[in-house]
């Protein structure tokens, strides 16, 4: 099979399933798993946005101009505290109302450790499993993105928001009870929740089991930009990431790659 790609799409059972974007068609992840596995990258990338050809790509799959026009890629969505869409300045303010100004869960999760983190209330558990969390507890809704990420800032003060990819696929997981650390957080910042009438959750911990047959001892990033073609036995896969004999590749970073896949 051969297309242009886009991020892994998953679903939650009893081990992660999942599938890639190729072209028109969904190609089945899992079954890959345990055999010989050839990526190809045929040199062409379009623009995840409008197909646009593009010889190099920004922000995951979009051209430049896409990068620096679209709301999507503005800096506000990694650093969602600074949303100036009550300023009128918005890229692009229909697509903010669609997706920033809509209720978002902040959520505590342990992927090589514990972390905070927020997202669309539509986006769990997919958020978990792109990031590569091994379990996680939502927290608190609140009725728009800004409010999110004006609250994790603060609990950003006790506890971090980042990932060690590195770690994350040698399945470095450390065991912490989430129930007793949203409770902490409570206690530390209830006047913050009050303040921005967040909704407590109660819901149960929701945990991950990735299809992985081996995680490595040592992580060798692979990348289609240095080599366009990428080839061994496919391990598993964890986030987004393919994990084979000789090292792993980002599928979500090549967004709008076109590619040939083979497999025996």
């Amino acid at each position: 099979m051969e297309g242009n790609i886009l991020k892994m799409k998953s679903s939650l059972e009893e081990v992660v399933q999942y599938s890639l974007p190729l072209g028109d068609e969904l190609l089945e992840m899992n079954p890959l798993i345990g055999k010989k596995v050839k990526i190809t990258f045929e040199g062409r990338i379009n623009d995840i946005y409008n197909g646009e050809l593009i010889k190099k790509s920004y922000g995951q799959g979009f051209s430049y101009k896409s990068f620096i026009t679209l709301a999507r890629c503005d800096s506000c969505i990694v650093k969602p505290e600074l949303c100036h869409y009550e300023e009128g300045t918005c890229r692009e303010p229909k697509w903010g109302e669609e997706n920033c100004l809509i209720p978002h869960y902040i959520y505590l999760s342990v992927t090589d450790q514990m972390k905070v983190g927020i997202t669309r209330h539509t986006q769990l558990p997919t958020r978990w499993i792109d990031q590569g969390a091994s379990y996680a507890l939502p927290i608190a809704e609140v009725s728009t993105r800004k409010i999110s990420g004006l609250i994790e800032t603060e609990i950003k003060s006790i506890m971090s928001d980042k990932t060690n990819w590195r770690k994350m696929l040698k399945n470095e997981v450390p065991e912490i009870d989430l129930y007793e650390e949203r409770e902490r957080v409570f206690e530390q910042f209830g006047d913050l929740f009050d303040e921005f009438d967040a909704l407590d959750l109660d819901d149960d911990l929701t945990e991950i089991k990735y299809p992985v047959l081996e995680y490595p001892e040592k992580v060798t990033s692979m990348s289609l930009d240095k080599k366009p073609i990428v080839e061994g036995t496919l391990m598993g896969i964890k986030g987004q990431y393919l994990i084979f004999d000789n090292g792993v590749i980002n599928m979500r970073k090549h967004q709008g790659y076109y590619i040939k896949i083979e497999a025996n």
